[in-house]
């Protein structure tokens, strides 16, 4: 295969590595953004959650216009609204336009990220979809750990402002290729279940925003409470209409598939337990340890580098593996390595740390490079890309809660306000592990990526 032919693989990786390193750049960031925009610590808390709410909220509902509309279209107009969102965050003069801009940028991510998989599927064919599969899960898994990073090496280093010019000619680059390196993808059908997709939206802003104010304000607020209740009657709408609708947004077919719940389950699972105590491991090492950004930001590079590591020596052989043990185990792992980071409650402190973000390091990469074949495997080529956006959303999800109630519950500096964000976090990856295999388990036919992936969209 001639090396042109890899060029939509790597406008693809390009376009991913942004809108997820984004999901965490600004969590080390936070402090100085309070003291340069004299920000109140509520409004500081919307800086990373409007970009998480929105990216979450709207996977689905963008992965059902995409495949209306056309996934390349899509795509497009999703980069240029991130590139303009993006320059705003940069000159952003006060809190409020940058945390309207922060929220432009998770709608134009959410478009990128449902479009970008099903892209990559029209691309390729055989085995060169499941290299280009397990490629871009990987850039997917590594760039949530590489977020926390750049934005602390950037802020040390700068100021807060270039953790937002660093993705401006980034952004530029991923909007030239691909212009010039992907298909246009065919329309698929213009009857388009808008009610569908906004009954989803509609609980899925809920509940992400139950989440987040319960960490903010409390779980007992009336506000908390409203926003479930509203999560609540949406999603029962939104079920009763699919299963009525002559052309649902979400097939119900999908969820009949344990092996398509098995996946879910994994991918809201691992990326809690791997992503979702960063923000408060962040500011337990610069608050609690007194360590600057850019030291914080070198010791939570353990995981990403960890990644990087099994990647590059076993990302091509999980493609081989059984789910149980690439998802289900690997979840499990991702647990693990939170009940290894429990150890900080002892001296000493920083190697116990340091072990439990190997463990999700490792974790993470068995679970990244399966899970996209792994959630395309039972849609047809016309539902890939609502497929994809429902797996990459349960995956944001997960990031969105355990970001929301590891703050809630970390309560000071001192090594014990770790204790139960790490609990949590540890309890839900390991629970939702063992779920994962068990669904895969009575499933008819546990699979390994490698035929999913030489199926997929034929």
């Amino acid at each position: 295969m001639s090396a042109r032919r890899w060029l939509p693989l790597i406008a693809a990786c390009i376009g991913t590595f942004l809108l997820l390193t984004y999901a965490t750049i600004t969590t080390i960031a936070v402090p100085a953004i309070a003291v340069g925009l004299d920000g109140s610590t509520g409004a500081m808390s919307w800086v990373v959650d409007a970009y998480t709410l929105a990216l979450a909220a709207l996977l689905v509902g963008m992965g059902a216009l995409g495949d209306a509309w056309g996934r390349k279209r899509l795509y497009i107009c999703g980069l240029v609204v991130f590139l303009v969102a993006t320059a705003v965050c940069a000159i952003a003069p006060d809190i409020t336009v940058l945390v309207v801009a922060r929220g432009a940028q998770g709608i134009a991510g959410a478009a990128m990220f449902a479009t970008l998989l099903p892209l990559l599927g029209d691309a390729y064919s055989g085995r060169d979809r499941h290299v280009a599969f397990a490629a871009w899960g990987a850039v997917a898994g590594l760039a949530a750990g590489i977020g926390n990073v750049a934005g602390g090496l950037l802020t040390q280093f700068f100021d807060w402002r270039a953790v937002f010019y660093f993705g401006i000619p980034v952004a530029a680059v991923a909007l030239a290729m691909a212009v010039f390196c992907f298909a246009d993808s065919e329309r698929g059908d213009d009857n388009i279940d808008w009610a569908g997709i906004v009954l989803f939206t509609l609980a899925a802003v809920a509940a992400v925003l139950g989440v987040t104010w319960g960490g903010d304000i409390g779980w007992a607020s009336s506000s908390t409470a409203l926003a479930f209740l509203i999560a609540i009657g949406a999603l029962t709408a939104f079920v009763c209409w699919q299963r009525r609708g002559s052309s649902p947004m979400l097939d119900p077919a999908l969820f009949r598939s344990l092996k398509f719940d098995g996946v879910l389950v994994a991918a809201f699972g691992y990326y809690l337990a791997a992503y979702g105590p960063l923000v408060v491991l962040s500011l337990w090492l610069q608050n609690g340890l007194e360590l600057s950004a850019s030291a914080a930001a070198l010791v939570l590079s353990i995981q990403p580098l960890a990644f990087v590591f099994v990647s590059a020596l076993c990302g091509s052989r999980l493609q081989r593996v059984d789910l149980r043990l690439s998802l289900g185990f690997g979840t499990i792992l991702c647990g693990i390595g939170c009940v290894a980071m429990l150890y900080v409650l002892a001296e000493p402190v920083l190697p116990a740390l340091i072990a439990g973000l190997i463990l999700t390091g490792v974790g993470s990469a068995m679970v990244s490079p399966v899970l996209p074949g792994a959630a395309m495997s039972d849609a047809p080529a016309e539902r890939a890309g609502t497929a994809s956006a429902t797996a990459n959303s349960s995956r944001q999800f997960g990031l969105a809660v355990g970001i929301a109630l590891c703050g809630s519950l970390f309560v000071g500096p001192d090594e014990f306000a770790l204790l139960w964000p790490l609990v949590f976090c540890a309890g839900v990856g390991m629970l939702t592990g063992l779920v994962s295999i068990l669904l895969f388990s009575r499933s008819s036919t546990p699979e390994t990526v490698q035929p999913i992936a030489e199926r997929a969209h034929t």
